[in-house]
């Protein structure tokens, strides 16, 4: 019986990978048909080496453009979350102030307001300030998150408390010691945080179409929503761009997916 039980998990696992790996698959088949046999009823499942799909994409879009602003938008939220989350966490891990564990619950309890209520508010701040149609106004709501601090201050709490009462023996105060000591201890942390980040960032879409109308300052979330038609969609099309979008993030996620586990572990270790 002990001998079965591994084999039935590696079975599990394998069958969990092929339905996850699945539509990923078929988006790859999908972008090299042409678009009536895509629509074909019932399905072809080869591809026909359409590769002028992609080239397609590239036509109907500022592709370039729309790129270059879903990288700077990531790479604003990515640094804002990690930087300003970080800051948070720490206080409310290892500082002691009067209403922390309060202060801590009505941070946690915007996890729990769904985001849709916030569109309106922060539309009309956007266009206040005149930032619609700019790539501001996609970076700035997403700096900070209720759940990144969360994220992070379970892991600061995971942390040895005898690094930080060595530092401040050697005169380190709150700021040298969350700089110099702790953020290089959280980087499994802030990497797990990083990439989440940039998961929502790069697929965020009703953002980027609620504040921006303008192709050339659009996402390419956004962007890829345009090619949806409204009698007829080129399902090819859009999964040849939908692949290209996707990408550089899962390169990035296979390039950091080890110090990801290990910070998303950490995070659990203690309460």
């Amino acid at each position: 019986m002990s001998e079965r039980r591994p084999l039935g998990v590696h079975a599990v696992l394998a069958v969990s990978s092929l339905l996850m790996v699945a539509p990923f698959v078929w988006q790859i088949i999908t972008s090299l048909k042409t678009l009536s046999s895509a629509t074909a009823v019932p399905p072809t499942f080869l591809p026909e080496g359409r590769w002028d799909n992609y080239a397609k994409v590239f036509d109907l879009l500022p592709f370039g453009e729309q790129f270059l602003n879903t990288v700077i938008m990531a790479a604003g939220r990515v640094t804002g979350q990690v930087l300003f989350c970080s800051m948070a966490a720490y206080a409310f891990a290892r500082l002691r102030f009067p209403g922390r564990n309060l202060l801590f619950g009505v941070f946690l309890s915007v996890l729990m307001v769904p985001p849709q209520l916030f569109v309106i508010p922060q539309y009309q701040i956007m266009s206040s300030l005149g930032w619609l149609n700019s790539l501001q106004a996609i970076i700035v709501p997403g700096l900070f998150s209720a759940f990144g601090v969360f994220l992070l201050r379970q892991f600061f709490l995971a942390l040895p408390r005898e690094i930080e009462e060595a530092a401040r023996l050697d005169g380190a105060g709150p700021v040298r010691i969350y700089w110099s000591v702790m953020l290089p201890l959280a980087r499994p942390g802030l990497i797990a945080l990083g990439i989440l980040t940039l998961l929502w960032a790069w697929n965020d879409l009703f953002w980027p179409l609620v504040v921006n109308t303008d192709p050339e300052k659009m996402t390419l979330s956004a962007g890829l929503a345009a090619l949806q038609g409204q009698y007829q969609t080129d399902y090819p099309v859009l999964m040849a761009g939908s692949l290209l979008a996707s990408l550089p993030v899962i390169a990035v996620f296979v390039f950091l997916q080890r110090q990801f586990i290990q910070g998303v572990a950490h995070t659990g270790s203690k309460g």
